[in-house]
């Protein structure tokens, strides 16, 4: 009985340890993140990256859209893509062997006609059953190929793309008419960029038009709007963080943009991953080392991605967990890279964070939230460390999520009225009252089910754009 006795006590510290800690980080990383971000807004308040539209200097770009199942927003997709400001581009839409109308939404919206194209297979993909062109839209390119998931399907875009930079696109998102020129800026400013990831952020409350954004609102939907708030706070806080730091690992597959040479090169998406975005990069990190290639992977929070959320808590739940289990099937992938000093920051930093804090950590906050009660209950810690605990678990989570929040007011300013603003401190505040615990439990039980869902990317119910 001791022996349990004290094994209890070990874990409450544990759980404690870890809630001090990860909020400190997260402080951290909102503090450095605030003086990046003051820093890109400045630097883009005085550059005219708009005289590049025009620019026959200006990188041209591929964009690739893999599609699975998705007629109810594929076409809204595809006329945003075709209406984006930016000199020369493409897009190459890929039906990855979808089971409903997207294939034929496509050939009727777009008036798609097959064509005898040769596609080069600089990466091997499932078979290619057809490629069309549209009689309307000279720019657009259509694949139909038969199902390989995500990354299959990207790699077959990349395959069958002209120019030398892509951008993935998810077939549920909309981009802002500057977006391009804004990700792609980079490029031509660095010769050493090797992906950049732009911000996504829900677009459920927006007014959307034939695939234009008329106006920016907020989902009447709780469950939508804590979405709102957890996508500023991991976007603003986190992956500008990981940015100033150089050991950026997550690009999200919604809206990022990479050089194909490097990607080929790498090898291209990796399959049997449900973690496709993050396998990437971390890849992508592992090439260059190891080739010892000056290199950067940047982060920009002002050109915007607006994506659907899952709207129902059973479509949150596999979302996540299919999130969770990509993390770890990509720490396990590159585990050479873990503690290894040959690849710097991202081997000593990065992973070993991802590894600590968002993999094995979880497991002891989860823990506290059950012992720590049980605890006090029994008498076996005192009111100061029962109230210590939740103090500190609410308290830094709500601190976090108001200086995302008056982060993106102060710099950003996408959302335009007061209302909104009040409505989201609201969220922020409740955000931590029951739903960021949640995911923290769905998190942990993505890892483990992890061996009999690693393949399982799982479906989604979706909205067209109006009805979202």
């Amino acid at each position: 009985m001791n022996f349990l006795i004290q094994l209890v006590i070990v874990a409450n510290l544990l759980s404690f340890a870890y809630v001090i800690i990860i909020g400190s980080v997260y402080m951290i990383q909102l503090l450095g993140s605030g003086i990046s971000i003051t820093k890109i807004v400045k630097s883009r308040y005085y550059s005219d990256h708009r005289r590049f539209l025009t620019s026959e200097h200006m990188i041209p770009i591929s964009l690739l859209v893999p599609a699975y199942n998705e007629e109810k927003t594929i076409a809204d997709n595809v006329r945003n893509l075709l209406a984006l400001d930016f000199p020369e581009y493409e897009v190459v839409v890929v039906n990855d062997g979808s089971k409903d109308q997207t294939m034929q939404i496509l050939l009727e919206e777009f008036s798609l006609v097959k064509v005898d194209q040769p596609i080069k297979r600089s990466i091997q993909t499932q078979h290619v059953k057809a490629v069309y062109r549209s009689l309307d839209y000279p720019t657009l390119t259509v694949l139909d190929k038969e199902n390989g998931g995500k990354a299959d399907a990207l790699n077959a875009g990349i395959n069958v793309s002209e120019y030398p930079v892509f951008v993935s696109i998810d077939a549920d998102s909309l981009l802002d008419k500057d977006s391009l020129i804004r990700v792609v800026m980079p490029f031509v400013q660095d010769s050493r960029i090797v992906c950049v990831g732009g911000i996504v952020r829900i677009g459920s409350g927006n007014e959307v038009e034939a695939g234009e954004i008329k106006s920016i609102g907020l989902s009447k939907k709780p469950l939508v709007n804590l979405q709102t708030m957890e996508y500023l706070r991991a976007f603003l806080a986190g992956r500008i963080g990981f940015d100033a730091l150089g050991v950026l690992l997550i690009i999200s597959g919604a809206f990022g943009a990479f050089n194909k040479q490097h990607v080929i090169a790498a090898g291209g998406y990796t399959l049997g991953t449900i973690g496709e975005d993050m396998e990437l990069v971390v890849k992508i990190h592992r090439f260059m080392r190891e080739k010892k290639a000056d290199y950067r992977i940047k982060f920009i929070p002002d050109p915007v991605c607006w994506t659907q959320p899952p709207e129902s808590f059973s479509d949150l739940r596999k979302q996540r967990k299919r999130w969770q289990i990509g993390l770890v099937s990509s720490l396990m992938l590159n585990k050479k890279m873990m503690f290894n000093p040959k690849y710097g920051r991202v081997g000593m930093l990065a992973l070993p964070y991802y590894l600590i804090f968002e993999t094995i950590g979880p497991f002891f906050e989860v823990i506290g939230y059950f012992t720590i009660p049980i605890s006090y209950a029994l008498g076996l810690i005192n009111m100061s460390f029962f109230l210590g605990f939740f103090a500190a678990s609410i308290l830094y989570g709500i601190a976090l999520s108001i200086g995302a929040l008056l982060l993106e007011e102060n710099t950003l300013k996408r959302y335009p009225t007061m209302g909104q603003m009040f409505k989201l401190i609201g969220y922020a505040i409740l955000d931590n009252f029951g739903y960021r615990q949640l995911n923290t439990l769905i998190r942990v039980e993505g890892m483990l089910t992890y061996r009999k869902n690693k393949n399982k990317w799982g479906s989604i119910k979706r909205k067209s754009f109006s009805e979202s």
